[in-house]
C-alpha cells in the first residue's frame, strides 16, 4: 500500500514564512490556502482533513503538496506565462539579478538601497556589462525571479538544542498514531473591538465598523484542543495562560479516549504547557506530551485550524463583549464539527478543481510553445 502523502519538513524559515502568510493574508487567496495545506500537512494532519479545512479536493491538496516537496515555497503561487518574446538574454537576466541583491555600497554607490531608477541608470551605465531595461520591465522581471522591495527585518533562529529530535518525535506520533494523536495551542489575545473582516456589499457601499478609543473589557485567550483522527476541534476562552487552564484542556483531550489507552498531546514549548503538576498529571493519566522546538509553533497541526476561527469568526465582528465572542466561537465550533460536508464547501470544492485544470492546461499550452 502507498504511503500517504505528506509534506516533508518545515525549515525554520519556511515554518515563519507560512505563518506569517496565514496571519496577514486574505483567507480567501491561493497564497494563504496553500499555504495553510502545506502547514496542515508538515504537521501530520491527513490529506483528507485538510482538504475539509480549505475546502478543496482531496487531489488538489496532494497536487500542492508534491508541489512544495519539489520546489519549496514557489509552490505558493500559480505559474504564469504569456507576453512578447523576451528582449534580454538569460547572461543579461542573471547580472541583473545579482546587481539588485547586491547592496549599492559594495558597487561604488553613495547609498544603501537601489531604487528601480538608480539601479536601471546603473546597470545601463555599467563598463563591463551594459543592459538597456525600462523601469516596468525591471520591475517585472525583479518580481518574477522573487526579488521584492521589503523593509529589512530582524530574525531569530532556534536555539532549542533538542530542535530535530522534537520534530522527529513529532512526526513519529502523527504518522504512527493518528487516531491517538492531539494538538494543544492558545489563540489570542482575543480583544473586544471592531475587527476588520471582508463579506458581500453593495459596489462602493462596504460594510463599516465603527472607531473605537476605550477598551475596558480586556483580553481572552482562547484554548483549543484538536484531535487529528477525529478532524474534531473544540475548546474554551479563558482570562489568560495558566498552567491550571492548560491541565484543565489536557483534561478534556483525556475525556476524549477515555479507554485509558496512551494518547498524545502536541502543545508548545510554553512553560505554562509543562508546570510539575501538568507532568505528574500526565505520566498518571498515559498522556505523552510532545512540545514543538523553541520559535517553532508552526509545527504544531493546530495552527493551521485558527486561520478559519480567526476569519469566520473574528474578522469582521463587532461584538459588544467576551460572552458573546465566546458564544460565537462555540456556535462556529459546533458548525465546524458537523459540517464537513456542507454544500458550500462542495461547491468551493469545484470550484477549486476547475482551476487546477486551468492551471494544468495553462501549463501544457506553454510548454508546447517553448517546445515549438
Amino acid at each position: 500500500m502507498a504511503e500517504p502523502v505528506r509534506a516533508r519538513r518545515l525549515s525554520e524559515d519556511e515554518g515563519r514564512r507560512l505563518q506569517q502568510i496565514m496571519r496577514r493574508g486574505r483567507h480567501d487567496s491561493i497564497r494563504v490556502r496553500r499555504a495553510m495545506i502545506i502547514m496542515a500537512s508538515a504537521s501530520g494532519t491527513p490529506a483528507p482533513a485538510i482538504a475539509r479545512l480549505v475546502a478543496a479536493h482531496e487531489d488538489t491538496v496532494r497536487d500542492v503538496i508534491h508541489a512544495f516537496n519539489e520546489r519549496g515555497l514557489a509552490a505558493l503561487d500559480p505559474q504564469w506565462a504569456g507576453g512578447r518574446p523576451r528582449l534580454i538574454s538569460d547572461v543579461d537576466i542573471a547580472f541583473i539579478i545579482q546587481t539588485a541583491k547586491t547592496r549599492p555600497a559594495r558597487l561604488g554607490r553613495p547609498f544603501t538601497h537601489w531604487s528601480l531608477r538608480k539601479l536601471a541608470d546603473h546597470l545601463a551605465r555599467h563598463a563591463d556589462r551594459t543592459v538597456i531595461i525600462g523601469r516596468e520591465h525591471l520591475r517585472r522581471l525583479l518580481h518574477r525571479h522573487g526579488i521584492t522591495f521589503q523593509r529589512t527585518r530582524t530574525w531569530k533562529t532556534s536555539t532549542d538544542p533538542d530542535f530535530d529530535a522534537k520534530l522527529d518525535r513529532i512526526e513519529e506520533v502523527t504518522s504512527r498514531f493518528p487516531n491517538r494523536c492531539f494538538a494543544f495551542d492558545q489563540f489570542g489575545p482575543l480583544s473586544i473591538r471592531p475587527c476588520q473582516g471582508a463579506g458581500w456589499a453593495e459596489q462602493g457601499k462596504p460594510h463599516r465598523l465603527p472607531a473605537t478609543y476605550r477598551r475596558t473589557h480586556g483580553v481572552r485567550y482562547f484554548h483549543g484542543c484538536y484531535s487529528l483522527g477525529d478532524d474534531t476541534l473544540w475548546g474554551v476562552a479563558r482570562r489568560g495562560k495558566s498552567g491550571a487552564n492548560t491541565l484543565a484542556a489536557l483534561k478534556s483531550i483525556r475525556a476524549f479516549r477515555p479507554d485509558g489507552a496512551p494518547i498524545y498531546v502536541i502543545l508548545d514549548n510554553l512553560s505554562a504547557n509543562k508546570t510539575p503538576a501538568i507532568r505528574a498529571w500526565a505520566a498518571k493519566n498515559k498522556v505523552q506530551l510532545c512540545f514543538t522546538p523553541t520559535y517553532a509553533s508552526w509545527a504544531n497541526p493546530i495552527e493551521p485550524q485558527f486561520g478559519p476561527l480567526r476569519t469566520f469568526v473574528i474578522g469582521g465582528s463587532d461584538h459588544p463583549n467576551h460572552v458573546v465572542l465566546a458564544r460565537e466561537l462555540q456556535a462556529y465550533l459546533r458548525w465546524r464539527n458537523a459540517n464537513a460536508r456542507h454544500p458550500d464547501v462542495l461547491a468551493a470544492q469545484r470550484r477549486e478543481r476547475a482551476r487546477i485544470r486551468s492551471e494544468r492546461q495553462h501549463r501544457w499550452g506553454r510548454s508546447r510553445r517553448q517546445a515549438a
